[in-house]
């Protein structure tokens, strides 16, 4: 399992406000079996079989083209450890015993 951050951007829209476009791109992940995801104020992480995020985030890629921006940046960060099965949440709990 891989825990991966996706931040999706378009540009050439014509106004800085972007929360439409991630709203529509959240509604692909809604859609979207065998993930489980989280909404953060800069990013979205997404949780499951790598090789099925990253065929979601493609169809998340081209949400703000149909929704007519010119262009699109995608920036994906993955955590995909093979020792041991890693979550979202276990990831969190690992930092808080710590603390």
């Amino acid at each position: 399992m891989a825990v991966v951050e996706v931040t999706i951007v378009p540009l050439g829209t014509g106004s800085p406000s972007i929360s439409g476009y991630v709203a529509a791109c959240h509604k692909v992940l809604e859609q979207s079996e065998g993930i489980s995801y989280q909404l953060t104020p800069m990013s979205t992480i997404i949780e499951g079989n790598l090789e099925r995020i990253l065929e979601v985030i493609g169809q998340m890629h081209e949400v703000p083209f149909v929704a007519g921006a010119l262009r699109v940046s995608t920036t994906i960060r993955i955590d995909d450890r093979r020792d041991k099965p890693i979550t979202m949440a276990g990831k969190i709990q690992s930092v808080m015993e710590k603390l």
